[in-house]
């Protein structure tokens, strides 16, 4: 795929390998995930200090916003946050290469917490990887939105507007899901997007890391 007017962002190419050989960051942080579910689930320290706790990042402890982002609360809570990764992450991994895709991920990881942390309530406490995959929305929407007068341009936000319509009914029907999460990563994922389509020449690889750094470091700032 090719943003119109734009050098590629998100292409659409044929690779040999499977998802594991091509896509290694997304099946990496699919692993570690697994594993924090396996070692620090609910009820351990672990949890218990990685979790964003609003009051805690109140005090000062900004890195909760991501470390928030490697625990799950539930065995469905991880199922079907990393069936989403899974499914939109490694062609945006293939697309822009892994520097710029594990800084989209660590942004949009952060922007969801910082989001979730002025908009929820003083003792909230979070966890999961929803606004980092949020994340990967917002860059496909910003990837069809170039494209929307094209046949796979519209296509691909009618799919995406799709599953952010079920996505965004899910807060009001399970109790406890982050909405300002959601939202942060997707807004987060969507501006990257835009400004990565920007970006020319033969340093995109690090100017695009550097837009995902910046955004989190915004983010933790937001906090401070």
């Amino acid at each position: 795929m090719r943003a119109e007017g734009t050098q590629k962002v998100i292409p659409a190419r044929k690779s040999g390998g499977s998802i594991a050989a091509t896509s290694p960051v997304t099946t990496t942080l699919i692993g570690i995930a697994v594993l924090f579910f396996l070692v620090a689930g609910p009820g351990t320290a672990t949890f218990e200090n990685m979790a964003q706790n609003n009051f805690a990042v109140a005090q000062g402890q900004w890195w909760l916003i991501f470390t928030a982002a490697l625990l799950h609360g539930s065995f469905s809570h991880i199922l079907f946050n990393m069936w989403a990764l899974w499914v939109l992450g490694p062609q945006v991994e293939r697309g822009v290469g892994a520097g710029p895709y594990l800084a989209l991920y660590v942004a949009a990881a952060g922007v969801g917490g910082a989001v979730a942390y002025h908009f929820g309530g003083a003792f909230d406490v979070g966890v999961g990887a929803s606004g980092a995959i949020f994340g990967l929305f917002g860059i496909w929407v910003s990837w069809g939105f170039r494209r929307r007068n094209t046949a796979q341009g519209r296509a691909i936000l009618s799919q995406m507007g799709f599953l952010l319509l079920i996505n965004a009914a899910i807060p009001f029907l399970i109790p406890r899901i982050s909405w300002q999460a959601h939202l942060g990563g997707l807004i987060a994922g969507f501006l990257i997007g835009e400004a990565w389509a920007r970006v020319r020449g033969p340093q995109t690889n690090v100017i695009r890391i550097l837009i995902g750094l910046g955004v989190a470091a915004a983010a933790v700032i937001s906090v401070l």
